[in-house]
């Protein structure tokens, strides 16, 4: 059984504890690696070495073109092992073997496109209207960023916030899921090899109550990057103001996926399978929300459970498996608990609604019709394989209900007009709206919630703001030094 210890300053420590955790195997629901079981000390120790390596350290001292060269070697060495990195995602949190190998494939182009950004930031000269003073801005690294990131897909949603922080020129504490924290220790690995300064990166691991408080409240953290539930947003907003420190945010959805009567069937039906069932539902731009416009409701039902109950369930490591295990026993527990819940409230399950017996954390694919909008299974996240299925009589109704809920990640509009599409698009309360497709992702295109789902940008230029701030600096150029009890407006 693999032991992980934690990386701080550049060395692999024990945790203070002594103590480890295991992390277990969604598929077989045994314990595969153990996992080290940190607290406030090791947070202090990960958090002064990321402020040393900021303040007084080699990094601050590289040219932002010398962290771009960092962070494109990295960008290398992460191809290199795609398939090794996503072999360990798939033993850790259950999910197919498909996704996470495309995944880590792509998680490289973060690094080669904030690598190439990081000697981008610029500042200005602004044309003050004071006769002999020049003044001009910079842009600087906030300092020591926490990241802290969930279960699902642990080294993308990780790399959303290391790749323009490191190009940022800030320094990093990292803290995984304690259920999937293998993935960004082996990370470490190659950060380590591709020659960044220690102390720049660090991993710290553990259960949040006992490590992630100190981490959102240590004096010396400038910025918390979490993603995550809303419930763990919240905490993690509230434990940052105390002390005014910058967060971002990337919480919960609940997306509604739009079919127009209009829309190409086919395509729209392999979208809403995609938007829901794809990585078990353990996503937060799921399109739990299925509103299909009632012209088209029987024979788009039709099309759609005749595809749904093709899915195949089992081993995520092999290639003909389409529906893997739920992450965690938690998780697991909660899906059935909510598929209890839409059964009370009277929607009727017209696909799945139990356990599958498969040995591990298996939830069969389950659909829901006659869903009204207002019940909890249609407004309340559950991050499983569950689709609530609504219908809609016109566009204005679709954009009612699709609006009516606290969140706004994410959105899906499926229709062959092109009029239609811009004016839903424009319409709908959400940071992120595909048409015609669905969970489509780049480095290069921001995301950002709405509403409840969250505060600030990750990926595209937008992203690397989140991580700088600005310093105004004036230059008298005048000959004479002006009155000094009058102030100079």
């Amino acid at each position: 059984m693999q032991t992980y210890d934690m990386y701080i300053g550049g060395e692999w420590v024990p945790p203070a504890s002594g103590t480890y955790l295991d992390s277990i195997d969604p598929y077989t629901g045994k314990a595969w690696a153990r996992i080290a079981r940190g607290n406030a000390k090791d947070a202090d120790r990960a958090v002064e070495a990321a402020h040393k390596a900021f303040s007084e350290g080699p990094w601050s001292k590289l040219t932002a073109s010398q962290r771009g060269a960092l962070l494109r070697k990295l960008g290398d060495l992460l191809a290199a092992n795609a398939r090794r990195l996503a072999e360990i995602e798939v033993r850790d949190n259950g999910k197919l073997m498909a996704e996470m190998f495309a995944q880590a494939s792509y998680i490289p182009q973060w690094y080669y496109y904030f690598g190439g950004l990081a000697d981008k930031i610029q500042g200005a000269v602004i044309p003050i209207d004071k006769p002999g003073v020049l003044n001009y801005t910079r842009r600087e690294p906030l300092g020591v960023v926490v990241g802290i990131t969930p279960w699902n897909s642990p080294l993308l949603l990780a790399t959303n916030k290391i790749a323009p922080a490191l190009a940022a020129g800030c320094t990093l504490v990292m803290k995984p899921s304690e259920y999937t924290s293998a993935s960004l220790l082996e990370f470490a690995k190659l950060v380590e090899e591709a020659g960044f300064p220690p102390g720049v990166f660090n991993v710290v691991t553990g259960l949040g109550a006992e490590i992630g408080e100190r981490l959102t409240t240590h004096p010396r953290v400038a910025k918390i990057a979490f993603t995550g539930g809303e419930l763990g947003g919240k905490a993690v907003y509230q434990s940052a103001a105390r002390n005014l420190k910058k967060v971002s945010l990337e919480l919960g959805g609940k997306s509604p996926n739009i079919v127009f009567d209009d829309a190409n069937l086919n395509n729209a039906v392999n979208g809403a399978i995609s938007g829901i069932f794809a990585a078990s539902g353990q996503t937060c731009i799921a399109g739990s929300r299925l509103l299909v416009q009632e012209t088209i409701y029987d024979e788009f039902m039709e099309k759609l459970l005749a595809l749904a109950r093709t899915a195949q369930m089992g081993d995520p490591s092999r290639s003909d498996t389409q529906v893997g295990p739920v992450t965690t026993k938690a998780q697991y527990d909660k899906i059935l608990g909510y598929i209890a819940i839409a059964k009370a409230e009277g929607a009727t399950c017209v696909l799945g609604g139990k356990a599958a017996n498969r040995g591990g954390w298996f939830v069969e694919p389950t659909i829901f019709t006659g869903v009204t909008n207002d019940m909890r299974i249609a407004q309340e996240e559950v991050f499983g394989p569950v689709l609530s299925v609504i219908k809609f009589k016109d566009e204005d109704e679709a954009v009612a209900i699709a609006n009516d809920v606290l969140y706004g990640l994410a959105a899906g509009v499926w229709t062959q007009s092109i009029a239609r599409a811009i004016n839903v698009s424009d319409r709908l309360q959400a940071g992120v709206i595909w048409v015609n497709t669905y969970r489509s992702v780049s480095y290069s295109s921001p995301v950002n919630g709405h509403k409840m789902s969250g505060i600030g940008a990750e990926n595209g230029i937008e992203a690397i703001d989140e991580y700088l701030q600005t310093k105004s600096i004036w230059i008298n150029t005048a000959s004479e030094v002006p009155n000094p009890f009058i102030m100079r407006i």
